[in-house]
C-alpha cells in the first residue's frame, strides 16, 4: 500500500465565504489561517482522507468592526469555538477531474454532513523538491443549521444576514518527493 500525507500549504492556500447583507448585496470574506493533512492511498485515491482545521479568528471581510461582531458570541464565539473543522467521508466520482467530497463539517460546536464539488487544479514538482497538488472547491450550507442564528428584521421585510453561506475553497498541498534510497 502506497499510502501517502499531504501537508495543506496555509500561505496558498484560501478558504472564502460569501453571504447575502440587507437582502441585496454581498459580503465577502476569508479565513487566513487554514491546516491539514490529505492522506491518499495511491492505489485506491478515493478512498482518501481529508482532514482541516480553520482558525476562526483569522476571519477577514475587509472591515474591522464586522470581524470583530463575526468573532463575538453572536456568530462564530470564538472564545469557545476557535476553530472550524472539515473531516471527509467519502469521494464521488474520479479524483483525478471532477468529483463530490462528502464530510462533516463542525461549526460552533455543531456538525452536520456537507458535500462540496472539487476540481482537481493538477500536480508538479516546485523548484524546492517537493510535488505540490491544487484544488478548488465549492459548496453551500446553511448557517442557522450550523447555530448561526443571528439576525435582525429589516422594516422594508427581510433580514441583515442571509442564511445560504456560499463556500469557495483553493487549495495547495505539498509533500515531499521521496529520494531512491542506493542499493
Amino acid at each position: 500500500m502506497a499510502t501517502k500525507t499531504w501537508q495543506i500549504d496555509s500561505a496558498h492556500t484560501d478558504a472564502a465565504f460569501a453571504v447575502k447583507h440587507l437582502m441585496i448585496s454581498t459580503v465577502r470574506g476569508h479565513f487566513g489561517a487554514v491546516s491539514g493533512t490529505v492522506t491518499v492511498d495511491e492505489d485506491d485515491p478515493k478512498s482518501a482522507k481529508v482532514d482541516v482545521r480553520i482558525d476562526t479568528k483569522s476571519i477577514d471581510t475587509r472591515q474591522a468592526q464586522r470581524d470583530e461582531h463575526l468573532r463575538s458570541a453572536d456568530f462564530f464565539d470564538v472564545a469557545n469555538h476557535p476553530e472550524i473543522r472539515f473531516v471527509s467521508k467519502r469521494i464521488d466520482g474520479d479524483p483525478r477531474g471532477e468529483f463530490k467530497l462528502t464530510g462533516d463539517l463542525t461549526l460552533r460546536g455543531t456538525t452536520r454532513e456537507i458535500t462540496l464539488d472539487v476540481t482537481n487544479e493538477g500536480i508538479g514538482d516546485d523548484p524546492w523538491g517537493n510535488l505540490r497538488a491544487g484544488f478548488s472547491a465549492t459548496g453551500k450550507i446553511s448557517r442557522g443549521n450550523f447555530g448561526l442564528t443571528w439576525n435582525q428584521a429589516l422594516e422594508a421585510g427581510g433580514v441583515v444576514v442571509g442564511d445560504e453561506v456560499k463556500i469557495t475553497i483553493d487549495v495547495e498541498i505539498t509533500r515531499a518527493k521521496e529520494v531512491a534510497k542506493a542499493a
